[in-house]
This record gives C-alpha cells, sequence and structure tokens, in this order.
C-alpha cells in the first residue's frame, strides 16, 4: 500500500487531512495547533513530499524519519505530523477492519468519561449552570473561576472572584460531584500559590495551568507551595517535555493533545511514561467531530486515562462526518467501526468557511499584557 497524495482542509476554525491511498483507503485527520491552522496547512504540504509514496502503515519509522531528519522542532511541525500520523492509523485500522483502540492494546474501558463546562457571567448564573450539567448526567464539571474583565482587576479582587465562583458551584451540586478549575496559564506564581491556598477547602479534582507553559521550574516552584494536584502539558508538542514534567514530580495529571504531540505514535508513548509514574492522562481536546472521535480510541486503549472535555461545541459540525460519536451523559459510547471511527465527507466541507484566529490581546489596567 503507498500514499497516492495528500490533502489538508481549513474549515471554520479546523484543519483537516486526508490521506490517500493507491488501494482506496482514505485516512482521516486533524491537526492542533488551533491558532496557526494556515501555518500548519503550508506544513503539511511541505511534508507531502516525503509522505507520498510511502506505506502508510509505517508509522513509527516516518515519525522517527521527518522528525530526525534536521531535528528542526517546534509545535507547527509536530501539528502537521500529529494529523499525518493520525490519518495513517486511521488506514490501518480500516485495511484490517479494526477499530484503531485494537490496533493499541484494545479496550480498557466501554465508554469514556468526560466532564462539562461550567460558566456564566455570575456566581448565580455558574451554580445554576453548573446544576443543569449535573441534571444532564455529568460527574464531574470544570470551570474557569473568573469573570469577564478580569484582567482590569487587582490580584486580591481576581482572588476573591475565584473563590466565590467555586464556593457557590460546590454548594450548587455537592461534594459527590468531580470539580477542576482551569486557570489558563492566567496567574503569576504569587498569585497562584495564594489563590490554591483559598481554594484548598473545596476539594478541587485539579488545578489546572495555574502558570504559563515555558517554565517548569517555576510550575515546581508552585507545587512545592500548594496542596492541590496541578494538571498541565496542553501546549507541550514533544515526549521529552512530558517526561520532564513527570520526573520532576511537580504533576498529577498530564494533558496531551493527541493533534498537536505527535499522534498515536507518540500518545502511546507518553501513556506509557505517565502509567510508570501513577500520572494521569487528561487529554487536551479541540476540534471538530473528527478529533472528538480520533480522542476517544486513544482514551479507550490506555489504563491511565482520567478524564477530558465532552467538548459539545464540536457537535454543530457533525454534519462534516457521517457519523459522529454516541453521547451518552457525561460519557462517550466508545465506536467499534474501523479506524478512528468517522469518515470526513467533503462535500459538505465548503458549508463552513475557514475562520483565522485573530490576535487581539489581553491587557492590565495600566496597559500590560495580562496573558
Amino acid at each position: 500500500m503507498k500514499i497516492e497524495r495528500i490533502t489538508p482542509f481549513l474549515v471554520d476554525r479546523f484543519l483537516l487531512v486526508r490521506v490517500y491511498t493507491d488501494q482506496g483507503i482514505v485516512g482521516n485527520g486533524e491537526a492542533g495547533l488551533w491558532a496557526h491552522h494556515k501555518s500548519v496547512y503550508h506544513a503539511i504540504e511541505e511534508l507531502s513530499d516525503y509522505y507520498v509514496g510511502k506505506d502508510p502503515r509505517q508509522m513509527e519509522h516516518h515519525y522517527q524519519v521527518v522528525s530526525r531528519n534536521t531535528h528542526f522542532a517546534g509545535a507547527v511541525l509536530s501539528a502537521a505530523m500529529s494529523a499525518l500520523d493520525m490519518a495513517m492509523w486511521d488506514i490501518l485500522g480500516k485495511s484490517v477492519g479494526l477499530p484503531v483502540y485494537q490496533l493499541l492494546g484494545g479496550k480498557c474501558r466501554d465508554r469514556v468519561k468526560v466532564f462539562a463546562n461550567v460558566v456564566g457571567d455570575s456566581v448565580e448564573a455558574r451554580a445554576e449552570s453548573a446544576r443543569e450539567q449535573v441534571e444532564a448526567g455529568y460527574l464531574s464539571l470544570r470551570t474557569m473561576p473568573f469573570f469577564p474583565g478580569w484582567e482590569q482587576k487587582t490580584p486580591t479582587q481576581v482572588i476573591d472572584d475565584a473563590v466565590a465562583i467555586v464556593a457557590a458551584i460546590r454548594e450548587a451540586v455537592g461534594d459527590g460531584i468531580d470539580l477542576g478549575v482551569e486557570i489558563h496559564r492566567n496567574l503569576r506564581p504569587e498569585q497562584a500559590i495564594v489563590l490554591a491556598g483559598e481554594l484548598t477547602p473545596y476539594r478541587l479534582l485539579y488545578y489546572e495551568d495555574p502558570l504559563p507553559p515555558e517554565s517548569v521550574e517555576a510550575l515546581a516552584y508552585v507545587a512545592r507551595h500548594v496542596h492541590l494536584p496541578i494538571a498541565t502539558g496542553e501546549r507541550f508538542y514533544a515526549l521529552q517535555q512530558f517526561k520532564e514534567l513527570i520526573d520532576r514530580q511537580v504533576v498529577s495529571l498530564i494533558r496531551p493533545d493527541l493533534s498537536l504531540a505527535g499522534g498515536y505514535t507518540q500518545l502511546k508513548k507518553i501513556a506509557g511514561m505517565a502509567e510508570a509514574a501513577f500520572v494521569g492522562i487528561f487529554p487536551h481536546l479541540m476540534g471538530s467531530p473528527v478529533n472528538v472521535a480520533a480522542f476517544v480510541h486513544l482514551d479507550a486503549a490506555i489504563p491511565n486515562y482520567v478524564l477530558m472535555e465532552s467538548h459539545t461545541f464540536a457537535d454543530a459540525y457533525n454534519e462534516i462526518v457521517d457519523e459522529p460519536v454516541t453521547r451518552e451523559g457525561g460519557y462517550i459510547r466508545v465506536s467499534d467501526r474501523p479506524g478512528i471511527g468517522v469518515e470526513i465527507v467533503e462535500s459538505r466541507l465548503a458549508q463552513f468557511p475557514y475562520r483565522p484566529q485573530k490576535i487581539t490581546g489581553y491587557f492590565h489596567a495600566d496597559g500590560s499584557v495580562a496573558h
């Protein structure tokens, strides 16, 4: 079997890819560097010069060749390689009539637990949103504990608001529902430490991305001073970056993105490293119904999977695939269809013109950049 051509598609806020073979099998993938899809689009076109003519079933070999040929690395190249890797695993599954999770070692679970986001512009709205999600069947919730315009407030006001939000949600749903907070890399170390201390009584499952991702040393400093489980890693794109997080013992959960950190070929290795250290896998999911379906196969096949976002936002684009995932309250059912379980319907993609991410900036009251 040989790859005949590769075609990337810019669709709404997504970057999809299809890999066509000389045996008529077509693989589907998606790239996850959502803020720079055009750069990744061109990277896929450039990398196609290597992949076309190759056997798509040699995913590990191709990853080694492409990643080590010049030793230039980065998120753009990794996202491009991730999308192509995903599509090649899809091809392999279809060629043998098996879902990808079987190729990864078989199912560890029949359905994948997911969480719902709690939103609202007031404390009351957050509490009501939380109650609604629990009534819909979710057993795990996450919230970003900030209100719009928080960048203009003092750190003390931001911390006050965050505590009020978390307290209202916990009171609304009780102690039996899992709750995590997504700080979204918005705090400095001293702020993250103070906020974590205030939030400790609310029995949080995780404290996600308290700091920007550039400094593991700074994260280690915070970890030594807080008593909440830390989750991070959604901006990481390399196996070695996750190894450092695990080796430094600063996280309880890591957040690799299948469509950014190397596809199935690398994510299976990352999950194995984490399993050995009793670190859970908490995948970062963005993108279209293609990504949702693909992530489920990884989640099903690794023993240390913990949770991922329900990402119901993607359901508005379900018509771009032939058979979207099946949701069951706070779970997604694992599909038994060959490959990743969905087929991109090319004839429908034009209904969703590409929408690029614009750089706008977020600023403190003094005009300095907030995040």
